[in-house]
């Protein structure tokens, strides 16, 4: 696709348009001549090749109640923050719902324990680490180990705690968890990560270092997603579930094959379904999909994503979960199934007008799509549309100005997106626009002389992802943006834009030194925020009021820690229950095990 020069005319980016007859009604497609499963890979097939009846979908036990995605959801069981992570409130909307035990700020405000409302940053994001044999972890908490017993390597299980032999570690400090171990048995490495704390600081509630063998090529994490009193990440062929209090590991799921591809953020009932490759080795695709109850490491269904009839299965997939569906979506192909037992719903390769082909969704408490468009010259043309999440019908449809390519979304509800455009130096710009609930243009933000960067998490380059950013967030009326810091470690803001009018409307510089992120809104209006560590200070949460002006601290790091946190290569956050967690977006590989066993996954703080 290329992009020559184009001019955005005055307003924005067009209008909303009728969703045409056909493609968009979301009939599935026939199975070509492979069924529903991938075509069979040379020499041994993987656990979710093409076989009769094995893979074909099973009900799981964790269908999810309709009406979780609603606009305005009701307090639900389970509350589900979870970065991928970091995340730019892609959900959007509402407040999240206050939590027994959230804290309360100054003057009587109160800051939600967790995400509740999906609307937020904290949901989760890709691949990766635990290696193709199940290696045990250690956990050390108050004098008393806990190990991981494996799995059968062709029947995923969830694997409650039982002896093995210790090799990794979640580490605490005093007064946290106990004084904990990193390394492995025959030569712990004993640390105190609570030493150094000073009055005043948070403490450091545990440490999880890697534990096993890694590829070549390193490998990435998926999550952190905290579901009631459980972490969970997902490590290259194991979903692992932690206490949020001291580490400790609670379970294991081991995958036959390696983790792929898994939402922002599962269902508000605690489920959520991954992408699994189709076999090991070299050419795997991520066809498989797998239901797990994160809250008890249960497995639901499994199945394969279907063929379609003249196109090959996809390498790499997205998914998203919006209502009581799950979506898969990888080059000009996209599918619908059911959450509660897998059901393909619908899928087709165009949808819209014009013979356009959805490439990604973003989910939560509406499916948002993003699709790509055939034209007769060649310029990119792309569209933004809403997604029946039932059936795959188009709801509306707003076409971007010729040449512009949809980047990012920041938020479903209110909906806000990202634009970019390339002219013939190679040079992008930025557009941000805000559309209405029908789809119509809302606002053009006014950037200005400001960059703004969010981090995203994506990696792959063989899919296009919506939702897997952090330093973005949306409320009713206001978009709260960061200014970019990844040229420089100096001090930048967060600016807050009028989405009705497109104008900047305040403007709230981090503290002298600091970088500042807006995570989630809370309760009250409040913007949560996360203030990066310095050479002399941990990092620390605060929120920042409606209204602007500096930030209201909620932990301050310990500055003893500063270097380890700081370490968190394009780290997600998440926030719930008072405390604050940090998990690493990949983890390369070393030159030995002993190395590799020092590599950071996941931090947490608490009071």
């Amino acid at each position: 696709m290329t992009h020559p020069p184009s001019q955005s005319p005055p307003g924005g980016f067009g209008a909303a348009q009728e969703p045409s007859s056909g493609a968009e009604q979301g009939a599935p497609p026939q199975p070509g001549p492979s069924g529903y499963g991938p075509p069979q890979a040379p020499g041994q097939p993987g656990p979710y090749a093409s076989q009769p009846g094995p893979y074909a979908p099973q009900p799981g036990p964790y269908a999810p109640q309709p009406g979780h995605y609603g606009r305005q959801p009701a307090t639900p069981p389970y509350e589900t923050p979870g970065p991928y992570g970091s995340r730019l409130n892609p959900h959007g909307g509402q407040p999240a719902q206050q939590l027994p035990g959230a804290p309360t700020l100054p003057g009587g405000a109160t800051l939600p324990g967790g995400a509740t409302d999906r609307g937020g940053l904290f949901q989760g994001r890709r691949a990766a680490l635990i290696g193709a044999v199940v290696a045990a972890l250690l956990v050390i908490s108050g004098g008393v180990w806990f190990a991981v017993g494996g799995g059968d390597a062709n029947a995923p299980q969830a694997t409650p705690i039982r002896s093995a032999q210790p090799s990794g570690s979640a580490s605490g400090g005093k007064g946290a968890g106990g004084k904990g171990a990193g390394g492995d048995a025959s030569g712990a490495e004993r640390e105190d990560l609570n030493a150094g704390r000073k009055p005043g600081e948070a403490k450091v509630r545990w440490l999880l270092r890697n534990d096993v063998d890694l590829p070549g090529g390193g490998a990435t994490v998926f999550g952190p997603w905290v579901v009631g009193d459980t972490l969970v990440v997902g490590l290259y062929e194991t979903v692992s579930g932690y206490s949020t209090t001291d580490g400790q590991r609670k379970w294991t799921v081991t995958l036959p094959t390696g983790l792929c591809a898994a939402p922002v953020a599962p269902a508000d009932n605690g489920s959520i379904v991954i992408g699994v490759n189709d076999k090991r080795g070299e050419r795997e695709k991520c066809t498989g999909l797998q239901q797990i109850d994160l809250r008890s490491g249960r497995q639901g269904w499994k199945r394969s994503i279907p063929k379609e009839s003249i196109l090959p299965l996809p390498s790499d997939i997205t998914l998203s979960i919006s209502g009581t569906t799950v979506t898969a979506a990888a080059g000009i192909q996209s599918f619908g199934f059911s959450l509660a037992d897998g059901k393909h719903l619908w899928g087709s390769t165009a949808q819209g007008k014009g013979n356009c082909h959805r490439q990604a969704f973003a989910g939560g408490p509406r499916l948002i799509a993003a699709a790509w468009c055939n034209t007769s010259d060649s310029h990119a043309q792309e569209e933004i549309s809403e997604v029946d999440p039932a059936t795959g019908r188009t709801t509306w449809v707003y076409r971007v100005d010729s040449g512009w390519t949809v980047e990012k979304i920041y938020s479903v509800s209110p909906l806000v997106f990202s634009a970019n455009q390339r002219d013939e130096n190679n040079v992008k710009k930025r557009a941000v626009i805000a559309l209405t609930d029908t789809g119509k243009l809302r606002s053009r933000l006014q950037l200005g002389n400001d960059t703004y960067e969010p981090a995203c998490t994506s990696f792959s380059i063989a899919v296009r992802s919506l939702d897997d950013c952090t330093g973005a967030v949306a409320d009713t009326n206001t978009l709260y943006l960061a200014t970019d810091t990844s040229a420089s470690r100096t001090a930048n803001a967060v600016v807050a834009f009028d989405l009705d009018t497109g104008r900047p409307k305040w403007r709230a510089a981090a503290p002298t030194g600091r970088t500042v992120t807006p995570l989630e809104r809370g309760d009250g209006g409040n913007i949560l925020v996360y203030m990066a560590p310095s050479t002399d200070r941990g990092g620390a949460v605060g929120t920042l009021p409606p209204t602007g002006g500096p930030p209201k601290l909620l932990l301050q790091h310990p500055a003893s820690t500063a270097q380890i946190e700081s370490s968190f290569w394009k780290a997600r956050y998440v926030y719930a229950h008072g405390a604050f967690y940090l998990a690493i977006g990949s983890v390369s590989s070393a030159s030995t095990d002993a190395e590799e066993k020092k590599k950071k996954i996941v931090m947490a703080f608490g009071s």
